[in-house]
């Protein structure tokens, strides 16, 4: 259940509009013959090879010189990541209930997680899971005490990664309400201590684990229900406020995680602007936590671009189902906002990670995906950054289809765009 990211759309173009492209059509060559790089053969792939042979491209950037710290190297072991989306996130309507608390987790994916689940994806080559996690149907009492069940239970599908050796991520996720935390004054000492009673539990449940897992402060902090939820304008004062909080609360989630000690002392820790977007991180109003330990923060971004064709509805004005990884104006955008991230941080010994990035299936547009999949990590990667993808196990209908990963079969739906994504992370 994404939502429409017309932040990244407009203030992203309006911000990078002027920088360069740094990869230009005569850096990338297209395969004109059958992509062998799975055995499996999806649905969707079966019906369009009958039309047309899907292929991977051969995308040849020029790589970014990174600055040798332990965070840019820490970053780039990460490689490829996928999101165990609409999942742990999910949430129901109404406060903690005990009796349905549980069911929540397939609620939306419609299926359970396994540990056959989590070993096919690392089977596959995917070195990160990002386990998005919702808190606030699992709160017990008015103090924010997480149940028991759940926190055991995510625990769990953690260790599943954990087992094979994978990072794993996990942080607050669809949370934001008045009654939770919400980035404005009005409610900034109600979110100080939701963010705080959250974080000291999971740093209590998890401070022996390594540096393998990693915890991000929140997702897309916003202010949900506002005409500026994707708009951050720098001439509202509401904006500003709302940026200037998230500041606030990303400093005390690093203040709680460093004062919990163990290995939560030394943890990597991920840390986001208004809403995600890279947009607001590349604004001035964004400032990165200070912090006890150096080289341990990472700037968490969300980029579904271009919007237009990543994550826009097939039937609204301006979508497009048709990329191109040789072509330029297609590109573009993806080539600007990473070089803009390097330039800000990266160059800067400063690591970000890209939690979320996909593309929708559009009436079975999978050349398409390829070409995005691959140009997008072949970039990410050009720049010293890692991108986990969208998965929520979503195929069918006319919604939000960014599932590759089919979890009841254990099979992948897309395999090409797997295995684009695979081999341009290394």
């Amino acid at each position: 259940m994404k939502k429409s990211f017309v932040l990244s759309a407009v203030i992203l173009s309006f911000i990078l509009g002027g920088c360069s492209n740094s990869a230009k059509s005569s850096d990338i060559t297209v395969q004109t013959e059958t992509a062998q790089t799975s055995s499996e053969t999806s649905p969707a792939s079966s019906q369009e090879n009958s039309a047309i042979v899907l292929s991977i491209p051969e995308i040849n950037l020029q790589k970014k010189t990174l600055p040798e710290n332990e965070a840019i190297d820490f970053v780039r072991n990460m490689k490829a990541g996928w999101n165990l989306g609409n999942t742990f996130d999910a949430v129901s309507d109404g406060g903690y209930n005990e009796a349905t608390e549980m069911k929540i987790e397939s609620s939306w994916c419609g299926v359970a997680t396994t540990k056959e689940m989590i070993d096919e994806i690392k089977k596959a080559g995917f070195n990160t899971v990002r386990i998005p996690v919702s808190w606030h149907n699992h709160l017990t009492d008015g103090n924010f005490t997480i149940s028991q069940k759940w926190l055991d239970r995510v625990k769990e599908v953690v260790d599943y990664a954990i087992s094979n050796d994978m990072y794993a991520i996990i942080n607050i996720h669809h949370d934001i309400d008045k009654a939770y935390y919400y980035p404005s004054s009005e409610c900034l000492e109600n979110s100080k201590r939701y963010i705080s009673s959250i974080w000291t539990q999971l740093c209590q449940k998890f401070g022996d684990y390594d540096n393998r897992l990693i915890f991000e402060s929140v997702n897309e902090p916003r202010l949900a229900g506002t005409n500026y939820e994707w708009w951050f304008d720098k001439n509202s004062a509401q904006c500003i406020d709302a940026a200037n909080c998230i500041n606030e609360l990303n400093q005390l989630f690093v203040d709680t995680v460093r004062a919990s000690g163990g290995n939560n002392a030394s943890r990597y820790l991920m840390c986001p602007g208004y809403s995600a977007s890279a947009s607001s991180a590349l604004m001035d109003e964004f400032k990165l936590p200070k912090d006890s330990v150096q080289n341990r923060l990472i700037v968490s971004v969300h980029a579904y671009t271009p919007y237009n064709f990543a994550l826009q509805g097939l039937n609204e004005s301006g979508s497009k189902s048709d990329f191109k990884a040789s072509n330029s104006s297609d590109t573009g955008e993806i080539t600007s906002f990473m070089d803009s991230l390097y330039q800000k941080f990266i160059s800067n010994g400063i690591p970000v990670v890209i939690g979320e990035f996909g593309a929708r299936d559009k009436n079975s547009n999978t050349q398409a995906r390829i070409d995005f999949s691959a140009y997008y990590v072949a970039c990410a990667r050009a720049n010293g950054i890692t991108c986990c993808w969208w998965d929520n196990n979503a195929f069918s209908g006319s919604g939000e289809n960014f599932g590759i990963f089919d979890r009841k079969s254990l099979s992948w739906k897309y395999p090409e765009i797997k295995d684009a994504i695979i081999k341009y992370c290394q």
